[in-house]
């Protein structure tokens, strides 16, 4: 890259992203005073720390786990348990490594800390019995489930009976995103445009360190899908994706219809959502939620749950 063209990308890279530390007050999830309540109150959250000793009709029940995105937390996935209130399956929401705590937690964060949460919970689940889990991602959340197959993970695991992945970010929809590895210490963070109840649920400083880690677990996820994936055995997948979703191209999902096949070699399921919403599965907090957008949400509840009775 030559000199002016880098100079050119600072000085609009400047114009959203902020080059000295942020002010962080505790209203902020950011601060020290605003968690995610899965850190203290576990077992209203994790099938694993619910039922620690789960009988013969625990053990019969489909478990599904439910991965936040990046900067997120579990309340990313609240509305689909609370719609699930009377189903005969269980949720795990699972909270990210390094997420719903401090800024500096999540500063010091990796993506393979991001992702241990994930199989710490699945490990849990299979070391207690639990032969029928699921895994439902939301945009990194999705990306994680993906290495997670990419790597091979679950050929030394119980396959998941399900894979679902709701607006998984493989390309961003933000071209400057690709270039935090090379302005990044200059630039310090991000600041998220979000409302001060959001503040709750989600990082407003994204330190650019983080970017970074996504950004690598992207790369990663994009060179697995260019050589081809393959599924265990027996596993359903199925991508849902926003057509006009702002935070991950639609081309994410084009990349994982061609690049992931199930274990016979046929093609995953994919659906493209009339929406503009990042997430379109998660509308608490959103202002002006119109019929369409809860439309979308329940039609992708609706199948998620159909596969896990």
């Amino acid at each position: 890259m030559n000199k002016s063209k880098l100079i050119f990308l600072f000085a609009i890279a400047s114009l959203f992203y902020s080059c000295s530390d942020p002010t962080i007050t505790d209203d902020l999830l950011d601060g020290k005073v605003i968690f995610d309540p899965s850190l203290y109150n576990p077992e209203q959250f994790l099938v694993s720390a619910k039922y620690p000793n789960p009988t013969t009709e625990d053990l019969s029940k489909h478990i599904i786990l439910v991965i936040h995105g990046y900067s997120a937390t579990t309340f990313e996935w609240q509305e689909f348990k609370d719609w699930s209130n009377e189903s005969t399956y269980r949720i795990s929401q699972v909270l990210l490594d390094g997420h719903g705590r401090d800024y500096d937690s999540f500063k010091a964060s990796k993506w393979e800390d991001w992702r241990s949460a994930i199989t710490d919970e699945y490990e849990k689940l299979i070391a207690l019995g639990y032969t029928k889990i699921s895994i439902a991602g939301s945009s990194t959340g999705g990306t994680l489930i993906l290495e997670l197959v990419k790597s091979g993970y679950f050929n030394s695991h119980l396959p998941p009976k399900n894979l679902f992945l709701i607006d998984p970010i493989v390309v961003s929809s933000n071209k400057l995103q690709s270039i935090i590895g090379i302005v990044g210490p200059m630039i310090v963070y991000a600041e998220s445009d979000q409302t001060s109840e959001e503040n709750k649920y989600w990082y407003r400083f994204r330190p650019y360190q983080t970017i970074n880690e996504l950004n690598d677990v992207m790369k990663v996820v994009r060179k697995g899908l260019e050589d081809g994936m393959t599924l265990p055995s027996g596993t359903y997948f199925k991508v849902f994706h926003s057509l006009h979703d702002p935070v991950a191209s639609t081309t994410s999902t084009v990349l994982i219809y061609k690049g992931l096949k199930t274990s016979t070699g046929a093609h995953i399921d994919a659906q493209i959502m009339d929406s503009d919403i990042h997430v379109f599965t998660r509308l608490s907090l959103r202002s002006n939620v119109t019929p369409l957008q809860y439309a979308n949400q329940l039609d992708a509840f609706n199948q998620i749950a159909n596969k896990l009775n």
